[in-house]
């Protein structure tokens, strides 16, 4: 019953704490992550990154991070009027740090990524494992 609700991708996400990790002082990047035949396809919103700002790396145990630095925020570089004050300042961008544990069966050597419209597609193809073998009935053979 177990195997069957909390199922690759959702047992890692109880019992792995790397599966969406982020830092403290970063950004929440929203995250789709999607499972196809042939592989796993996880789009990040990063707007207003561009490929410079951004670094995607594989690391130990199959952990995927995800890191995005950019200037500081605009209110810091912004000429004001000497007795103007900021009340708010959300449009600069900050730091994206995001981590993802990935399955077993996938082909590392094969990642790919691209960033287009402020949103980073992360394609990670699947080993292509064989069939499940049928079920037969297996001879059994003597000497005697």
């Amino acid at each position: 019953m177990g195997d069957s609700f909390f199922g690759e991708p959702f047992r890692r996400l109880f019992w792995s704490p790397a599966i969406f990790r982020e830092w403290p002082g970063s950004l929440a990047a929203a995250v789709d992550w999607l499972e196809t035949p042939s592989s796993h396809v996880l789009k990040v919103n990063v707007p207003g990154y561009g490929k410079e700002d951004i670094k995607v790396q594989l690391e130990e145990g199959n952990v995927l991070s995800i890191k995005g630095e950019g200037p500081p925020p605009a209110a810091a570089k912004e000429e004001k009027p000497r007795d103007a004050v900021w009340h708010v300042a959300e449009r600069g961008k900050g730091e994206i740090y995001r981590e993802f544990a990935l399955p077993d069966n996938v082909r590392t050597d094969q990642i790919k990524a691209h960033v287009e419209n402020g949103v980073l597609t992360i394609v990670v193809p699947k080993e292509h494992l064989p069939a499940k073998p049928k079920p037969r009935t297996i001879a059994v053979s003597s000497k005697l």
